[in-house]
């Protein structure tokens, strides 16, 4: 049956992921990244997905406001002004738009998120 409103079922264990690649701007490690989209708007706004990323340091940069709702692993995110943010399972996060710094992942994270 066709929904109106997309949606992704046991998104926490779901296994038929589609490769998304090597994460870009690696500073450590070989982070890379699987998921599912579940819906994209016109111009790609809003976009949300389910995104999993294994051990590994990099650069980052957000672009939109994102919400994200963590369901397992645990990551370290340290802005460029210092801030440091632990996640791990059960952890929600308002990145805003212009957010930048790094993110460090010890143990592979599962992410729930919307890009504004």
């Amino acid at each position: 049956m066709t929904s109106s409103a997309p949606h992704l079922h046991q998104a926490s264990s779901r296994t038929d992921l589609v490769d998304w690649g090597a994460q870009p701007d690696a500073l450590e490690g070989t982070s890379h990244s699987t998921g599912r989209l579940v819906h994209k708007g016109p111009n790609n706004q809003p976009e949300s997905g389910l995104w999993v990323c294994t051990p590994g340091r990099w650069r980052l940069a957000i672009p939109r406001d994102e919400l994200c709702h963590f369901v397992a692993g645990r990551a370290t995110y340290r802005s460029d002004v210092g801030e440091v943010i632990e996640v791990s399972a059960a952890t929600v996060v308002m990145f805003p738009a212009g957010w930048a710094g790094e993110c460090t992942v010890h143990e592979t994270i599962r992410n729930i998120y919307m890009l504004a």
